[in-house]
C-alpha cells in the first residue's frame, strides 16, 4: 500500500538545535511557538480557537536512520527498549505526537504553548483535544517508564538521537 502525506504547515519554535532541548512537552510547559499553516488550509482553522489544547502530528524531519531498539531518555536502567514502547523520534515512520496548549488562532498562524519541537518541523495534522473523548479513565500503566513528573520535566536531549559535530 502506498501512503502519501503532505505538510500542512511549519512549526516555528525557539529550538534551532536538537542538542539540549526538552524531550517532552512537560519539560517545555512555558515555551511558546507558532505554526504557520499553508494559506490553502486557513479555512480549516475555523472554530479551533474554542479549544484549550490540541494534538500536533508532525514529521521528525531530522531523523536519518530509524532504529528498532533504543535507550530512552527517561529509562533510568539504560536498557535498550523496543522502539514501539518509546516516544523516541527513531520510529520507522518518524511521526511525532504532542499535546500542547492552544493560545490563539490568527489568520493562518496558530500560537501554542508547551512545545518541545524543533524549529522548522513539518506539521502533518492538528486535532483538538476533547476531554470527553481523550481522557483516560481507570488504571493507567506506563510500562517501563518510572521517572517522576519532575524528572521528566527536567530531562534534556543528549547525543542519543543526535549526531554531535566534533570541534
Amino acid at each position: 500500500m502506498d501512503i502519501s502525506l503532505n505538510s500542512i504547515g511549519t512549526i516555528r519554535s525557539p529550538y534551532c538545535d536538537l542538542v539540549d532541548m526538552p524531550v517532552q512537552p512537560k519539560g517545555a510547559k512555558e515555551v511558546f511557538a507558532t505554526i504557520e499553516f499553508d494559506k490553502e488550509f486557513k479555512e480549516g482553522l475555523k472554530d479551533l480557537d474554542g479549544f484549550s489544547h490540541v494534538y500536533l502530528i508532525y514529521y521528525f524531519h531530522k531523523v536519518k536512520e530509524p532504529k528498532l531498539s533504543v535507550i530512552p531518555f527517561n529509562d533510568m536502567t539504560q536498557r535498550p527498549r523496543g522502539v514501539f514502547s518509546t516516544r523516541t523520534p527513531m520510529h520507522p515512520n518518524s511521526i511525532g505526537l504532542s499535546v500542547v496548549e492552544l493560545v490563539k488562532v490568527e489568520d493562518n498562524i496558530v500560537t501554542i504553548k508547551g512545545v518541545d519541537i524543533l524549529d522548522g518541523t513539518p506539521l502533518l495534522d492538528i486535532k483538538p483535544y476533547i476531554e470527553n473523548f481523550d481522557k483516560v479513565e481507570g488504571e493507567v500503566k506506563s510500562g517501563w517508564m518510572k521517572s517522576s513528573l519532575e524528572e521528566v520535566s527536567k530531562k534534556k536531549s543528549d547525543d542519543r538521537f543526535v549526531q554531535i559535530k566534533q570541534g
